[in-house]
C-alpha cells in the first residue's frame, strides 16, 4: 500500500510539473492575438486617495487579470492589477479630491488587452492629506519629535524643515523619514540649543505616487534642557542589601562586576566591561532566580531625572566589525525605572522601556548604534522631569531571547542618567 501511495504522489507531481511547463511554454509562444472582452457592470467606491472598482470579469478561458491605469497631472502613469479570481480592484495615489479618468481593462495570458472601460472617479481626501492632518510636534530634551497616523499604511516620506538662530547665525536643515507604519514617531536629536534659541518647524509629506503636500507650519518650539548626572558621587548598595524592600541585584559573575554598570566605560568587545548575573541576578542566590533583577543607585543628592541611556554588552573580540551580542545574547531587552518616594517610603514606577531590535541596518550600522547606546525618556509621550529623588532603581525585566519572553537577560554594560539637580 505504501508503494502505491508513493507512486500516485510521484505521478501527480510529474503531471503537475508537465502542466506547469506546458503552461509556461504556451505563455511564451502563444500566437493568440484575440483580446478578451471588457469587464462589465463596472462601479466604484471612493477610498482615501483611491478607489475600489467592482465588476464582472469576462468569460474567457485565457483571462489572466483585470488591470486599471491612470495618469496624474504630472504625466506619470500608474497601473494596478487583480487576479481574474476576484471581482474587485483597489487603486491608490490620487493627490486631490477631483475627477480622475481611469482605464479598466482585461488582460489575457498572451498579453492581449481588451478595449478599456473609461471610468471617472472622485476619491476621498488623499493619504498624505490625512497624514498631514495627524501631525503632532512636541519638544524634548535637546530634541523634538513628530507623531503621525497613516491608517492606510502607505509608503510615505516626511520632510521636516527646521531652522534656528545660534550665535547670531541662521541655520536651516531638513530631516527626511520614510515610513509605512500605521502610527509612527520620529526624533530630530542632538540639538544643543538654549531656552532663548527657539526652533521653527515646517513639515511636508509625500507618497510614492509623486504627490507632496504644501508645507505645514508647525510654529516655533523651545527645546527642554538637561545634563548628564555626574557619577562620581553615586553609591551602590551591596548585593542583596534592601532599599525600600527591594534587594540590590547580583552582577559579579565571571568577569562581570556590578560597579562596572556605572563606571563610565562601555564594553566594546575587547575590554570586558559589564555586569553579569550568572543566572542568579535577583540576590546572588540561585534559589531566588534571575529576572527581574535590580540595580539600585544612591545619586548622592536629589535630582529630577529626564532620560536614561543604556549600553549593552558587546562581548565579541571582532570589535567594530561584527554585531556580537548587541540586541541579542544575554543583554537586557525590557527594563523599568523606579524612583524612591521619601514621603511614602515606597518605590514609584516611572516608565517601562523596550529596546527595539534594529531592522534594515547593516551589521556595521548595528554596531554603531549599539555603541551609541539606547536612549529612553522617563516620560516618552510628554517629555518632562521626574519629581525629585535621591534613589533610582533600574529593574531588568526580560532579555531579548524568545521575542522578549525569556529571563536570560544576564548582562549590560553601562547605565547613564540625565536630568538636573533638584531646585536648579
Amino acid at each position: 500500500m505504501k508503494i502505491t501511495i508513493n507512486f500516485l504522489i510521484l505521478a501527480a507531481f510529474v503531471i503537475l510539473l508537465f502542466s506547469c511547463e506546458e503552461e509556461t511554454m504556451r505563455l511564451a509562444t502563444s500566437d493568440d492575438n484575440t483580446p478578451p472582452a471588457q469587464p462589465t457592470q463596472v462601479s466604484y467606491t471612493p477610498l482615501y486617495g483611491g478607489a475600489r472598482f467592482h465588476y464582472t470579469v469576462p468569460e474567457d478561458e485565457d483571462l489572466l487579470s483585470v488591470e486599471a491605469r491612470y495618469t496624474n497631472k504630472d504625466g506619470q502613469s500608474f497601473s494596478f492589477a487583480a487576479s481574474y479570481f476576484v471581482d474587485s480592484l483597489d487603486i491608490y495615489g490620487f493627490g486631490d479630491t477631483i475627477d480622475y479618468n481611469v482605464e479598466l481593462y482585461a488582460l489575457d495570458r498572451a498579453g492581449n488587452r481588451s478595449e478599456p472601460v473609461i471610468v471617472t472617479v472622485k476619491p476621498l481626501e488623499s493619504a498624505i492629506a490625512r497624514v498631514t492632518k495627524s501631525l503632532n510636534l512636541k519638544p524634548a530634551f535637546g530634541a523634538f519629535f513628530i507623531d503621525w497616523e497613516n491608517e492606510l499604511k502607505q509608503s510615505i516620506n516626511v520632510y521636516v524643515d527646521f531652522s534656528y538662530t545660534q550665535n547670531g547665525e541662521q541655520k536651516q536643515f531638513t530631516s527626511v523619514f520614510s515610513s509605512n507604519l500605521e502610527t509612527d514617531r520620529r526624533y530630530v536629536e542632538d540639538l544643543n540649543l538654549g531656552q532663548d534659541e527657539p526652533v521653527n518647524v515646517e513639515i511636508r509629506v509625500s507618497d510614492i505616487y509623486g504627490n507632496i503636500s504644501d508645507p505645514v507650519d508647525m510654529g516655533d518650539i523651545t527645546l527642554l534642557e538637561d545634563t548628564q548626572i555626574d557619577k562620581s558621587n553615586w553609591f551602590l548598595p551591596l548585593t542583596n542589601d534592601s532599599i525600600g524592600g527591594i534587594p540590590q541585584g547580583f552582577g559579579s559573575n565571571s568577569e562581570g562586576r556590578l560597579v562596572l554598570a556605572v563606571d563610565g566605560v562601555i564594553d566594546e568587545g575587547t575590554n570586558l566591561n559589564y555586569i553579569h548575573t550568572g543566572g542568579r541576578g535577583r540576590t546572588g542566590n540561585s534559589a531566588d532566580g534571575n529576572m527581574p533583577w535590580n540595580i539600585i543607585i544612591d545619586l548622592g543628592d536629589y535630582y529630577e531625572l529626564s532620560r536614561i541611556v543604556t549600553h549593552q554588552r558587546h562581548m565579541d573580540f571582532c570589535g567594530d566589525f561584527c554585531q556580537g551580542q548587541y540586541y541579542r545574547g544575554e543583554n537586557v531587552g525590557i527594563y523599568e525605572i523606579y524612583i524612591f518616594d521619601d514621603t511614602t517610603q515606597e518605590w514609584e514606577l516611572v516608565t517601562q522601556h523596550k529596546i527595539e531590535v534594529p531592522v534594515g541596518l547593516s551589521e556595521l550600522e548595528i554596531v554603531k548604534q549599539g555603541k551609541e547606546g539606547d536612549m529612553a525618556y522617563m516620560f516618552p509621550d510628554d517629555p518632562q522631569y521626574t519629581k525629585p529623588t535621591r534613589w533610582v532603581r533600574y529593574r531588568a525585566v526580560k532579555g531579548f531571547g524568545g521575542n522578549y519572553t525569556l529571563d536570560n537577560g544576564n548582562c549590560l554594560s553601562e547605565i547613564t542618567y540625565y536630568g538636573k539637580k533638584s531646585g536648579s
